[in-house]
């Protein structure tokens, strides 16, 4: 296993990192099988280890406590907050106020003092960017945290948080999680190119966009059982055919699938590793639900694209072009909010 160093903390992460969110009712039920994915996991050299509260609704993150017993201090152990917990209001977000008791909660699921990387898992436009980074600096001053992090952040957002950290003497960013794929090359316009500016540890999510590049999904006919695409997810449109968006996602996944081909490699692989070239990726996030898709996603560890495979794949999806905008499932009030883009009249 490759290990890289996360931005410019000084920590070494795998080059691969376990993303637990299928760790549970959204994915896999089974806990006993989801600590052997994970152990099996650790035993091949991933050292880096993802959830969020919202999995589950907290289930991913007690099913972690179980697989990192006794290997906790070898982990770079990262969780996020942001997405609503409950029906009450303030069960969620990015106040002050969540992020204190959100940070307990997890801590109390995974049964650790310490989550090495906490990330917000949103920006949150209704509170002022300095109330969480002030919360989270606290919590790595009372050794609750270790780096603090973001998650499918637009770069001013990016720059707006290391001003703040500078002016009011705040914890900077250290990490960002993003979307990235051989179908989503949206960040390397200026996402990637801002966390390399700022040493800011990149973390990246959806190699296979959503299973597209496992090839799959096929023209015509009904999503796989278990699939994301039949699960609550398929309620998103992601893969509805009436779109054009999935007419061209179809046609992406047959030009890379004989590109992968003609380079010796199963679809995933040349997938994981596109994603795990670009120079500002610290590491990729594989989400196996079971067993076999973990030993695919650990076959592509050590995988390196030629110069020509990444000039084609070019050629395929030009650099910094995302196929379809719903699969960031990120709101943008610049472009959602009508009030932002329109002039009162």
């Amino acid at each position: 296993m490759e290990y890289r160093t996360f931005g410019g903390t000084g920590v070494q992460v795998s080059k691969l990192c376990l993303g637990a969110m299928m760790f549970g009712p959204m994915g896999n039920a089974d806990h006993a099988d989801c600590v052997r994915i994970a152990q099996r996991a650790l035993d091949a050299g991933i050292n880096f280890v993802d959830t969020a509260d919202a999995y589950s609704r907290g289930e991913s993150e007690q099913i972690l406590a179980k697989a990192l017993k006794g290997r906790r201090d070898s982990v770079v152990l990262a969780t996020k907050c942001f997405i609503p917990m409950s029906g009450d209001p303030n069960h969620g977000g990015g106040s002050r106020r969540w992020i204190l008791r959100a940070v307990e909660d997890s801590l109390r699921r995974l049964e650790t003092d310490y989550i090495d990387l906490y990330q917000l898992h949103r920006r949150d436009y209704r509170a002022d960017l300095e109330e969480p980074l002030a919360a989270l600096t606290d919590l790595q001053r009372a050794g609750k945290i270790r780096m603090l992090g973001m998650s499918a952040t637009p770069p001013n957002v990016l720059m707006e948080a290391h001003g703040v950290a500078e002016r009011r003497a705040l914890a900077r960013v250290r990490g960002e999680q993003c979307l990235y794929s051989a179908m989503a090359r949206g960040v390397e316009e200026f996402v990637l190119p801002t966390c390399q500016q700022l040493g800011i540890g990149v973390l990246t999510y959806a190699p296979l966009n959503g299973g597209w590049l496992s090839g799959k999904y096929q023209r015509g006919a009904a999503p796989p059982a278990g699939s994301r695409a039949s699960s609550p997810l398929g309620r998103t449109g992601r893969w509805d055919e009436a779109r054009p968006e999935v007419a061209r996602k179809h046609e992406v996944v047959a030009q890379l699938a004989a590109l992968a081909a003609d380079a010796g490699l199963p679809l995933t692989h040349l997938a994981t590793a596109f994603a795990a070239e670009h120079p500002a990726v610290s590491s990729v996030i594989i989400g196996p639900r079971t067993m076999p898709q973990l030993e695919d996603s650990l076959a592509a560890a050590s995988v390196r694209l030629t110069p020509d495979v990444l000039d084609r794949i070019d050629a395929i999806v030009p650099p910094g072009e995302s196929l379809d905008r719903r699969d960031t499932a990120v709101a943008n009030p610049g472009l959602d909010d009508l009030t932002r883009r329109r002039r009162p009249r």
